[in-house]
């Protein structure tokens, strides 16, 4: 029990702080924090349409003709099932129970609110209040895979106060610092059996946890874009990495009717209770935290005048993912490992640096109204099926997006975007427990159908 309560709050709290590095590329994201920008997949970073370019390039703030609000509401239907789940007890034996699944809710709803403050002709000044990631995923409490991590719960709240400087007609740069809040809830389910201080009886010593956890991060954002002609635009957008040190709690409550029942032989206790006072170093309740750096990103984007009625875009953004390749779990208690004691736990998710290209159009119709298009490639950080998390089934992504702008008296803009991302099929297989780290899981895989499809609505009040 001491083992698999360590391998929870590792799976857990490491699982949390994997799914907050992915707010500016693939995972289980709506991926998009301007509705302006996702009706042409995030490739018009360079236009500076509105004061949500704080997000994308806060120079672009500079670029605004004065003062004004933006607020957007992302709807994502994301929609992640299983199928062909088969699962062994570390000591051997078929898991029974659901092998197939959706994992994910109906609806996922994600507001963004930004504001642009023109306080000279050179000096504009902006405030974000964005969700980078809001995620939940969710599998039967039977299902076979219960012994990998069960559930899921991850919203990320960034503040960003952001000073943008026109430097001449052609330049303009921007700062902008992070804050950045993130809450986790998760569920884990394990395999009291697998220690061996309960006999042999595979699934009658099952119990599971809930684990909640949080923290505040800081980084920063630099922006620059150049008007290289009347035509022509480019920019650079580099967003910092954030260090974290989410720290959370486990409460555990026994299932399985091995440990629920009152033993003869322990003078009327349960085996749970008994197996509390005999595990050293074993607390129903204790602190926990691991410490993880999630990735910078740098982003080139340009775009292109065509003709006096249509603007093409471009983006091409590098995420270094390969930050995530370790994390260290200290816990309060130390514990009694197979091999002496230990107050951590290690693992290597074995992550990839990734890259996303965009490209989109704009086609003004009429005075008051635009078209807009865009295609995106957006690679997954996971590596193969031996190294994805049952939780994060990701895979690569292709963004087919579209939408409308409509400007009314010049003051009123208001945006509506649809998106549907393509994910690629993807498998899960996970490998038993070696025996030398805090781990209760038998072998497990599964295959996975992923897609997701976001509604964007948009209003920007300029004054």
């Amino acid at each position: 029990m001491n083992q698999t309560a360590n391998r929870l709050r590792i799976t857990a709290l490491i699982t949390a702080a994997a799914l907050s590095a992915q707010a500016q590329a693939s995972g289980y994201h709506f991926g998009t924090q301007s509705v302006t920008a996702q009706s042409t997949a995030n490739a018009a970073a360079a236009e500076a349409a509105d004061a949500a370019t704080i997000f994308y390039n806060p120079a672009g703030l500079a670029k605004l003709d004065g003062s004004e609000v933006t607020a957007a509401l992302n709807i994502v239907a994301p929609h992640i099932a299983y199928g062909d789940a088969e699962a062994e007890y570390f000591r051997g034996g078929s898991v029974r129970g659901e092998t197939s699944g959706k994992i994910t809710k109906d609806i996922v709803p994600a507001p963004h609110l930004y504001g642009a403050y023109r306080a000279n002709d050179n000096l504009t000044l902006g405030l974000g209040v964005y969700i980078p990631f809001a995620s939940s995923t969710e599998y039967q409490k039977n299902s076979v895979l219960r012994h990998n991590l069960n559930q899921l719960g991850l919203t990320t709240v960034a503040i960003e106060p952001v000073a943008a400087y026109k430097i001449n007609d052609r330049h303009a740069a921007a700062v902008g610092l992070i804050a950045q809040y993130s809450t986790a809830e998760l569920r884990k389910y394990a395999d009291w059996n697998a220690s061996g201080r309960l006999g042999a009886h595979n699934g009658l010593s099952d119990g599971h946890a809930e684990v909640k956890g949080k923290d505040w991060g800081f980084g920063y954002q630099l922006g620059w874009l150049w008007d290289i002609d009347d035509r022509t635009r480019v920019g650079l957008n580099y967003r910092s990495k954030i260090s974290h040190d989410i720290k959370g709690t486990a409460d555990w409550t026994p299932d399985g009717a091995a440990v629920t029942a009152p033993s003869p032989l322990l003078g009327g206790k349960n085996a749970y209770d008994a197996l509390i006072s005999t595990v050293s170093g074993y607390k129903p309740h204790e602190k926990a935290h691991v410490k993880i750096v999630t990735p910078e990103s740098l982003s080139v984007h340009g775009m292109y005048q065509a003709t006096a009625k249509t603007k093409l875009f471009a983006d091409l953004t590098w995420t270094r993912h390969s930050r995530f390749n370790r994390a260290e779990l200290i816990f309060e208690n130390s514990k009694a490992a197979v091999n002496g004691r230990s107050d951590r736990t290690v693992i290597t998710p074995n992550w990839r640096n990734t890259y996303k290209l965009a490209l989109g159009g704009a086609y003004q119709y009429s005075e008051p109204l635009q078209l807009r298009a865009g295609l995106a490639f957006d690679q997954s950080p996971v590596r193969d099926a031996q190294s994805r998390l049952n939780t994060l089934p990701d895979g690569n992504r292709i963004w087919y997006s579209a939408g409308v702008k409509y400007t009314h008296k010049k003051r009123h803009v208001f945006d509506i975007a649809y998106s549907h991302i393509h994910i690629n099929d993807t498998r899960v297989q996970a490998a038993a427990a070696s025996g030398y780290d805090v781990d209760s899981k038998g072998r497990a895989s599964a295959s996975f159908k992923n897609h997701a499809d976001i509604l964007g609505l948009q209003y920007t009040y300029k004054f």
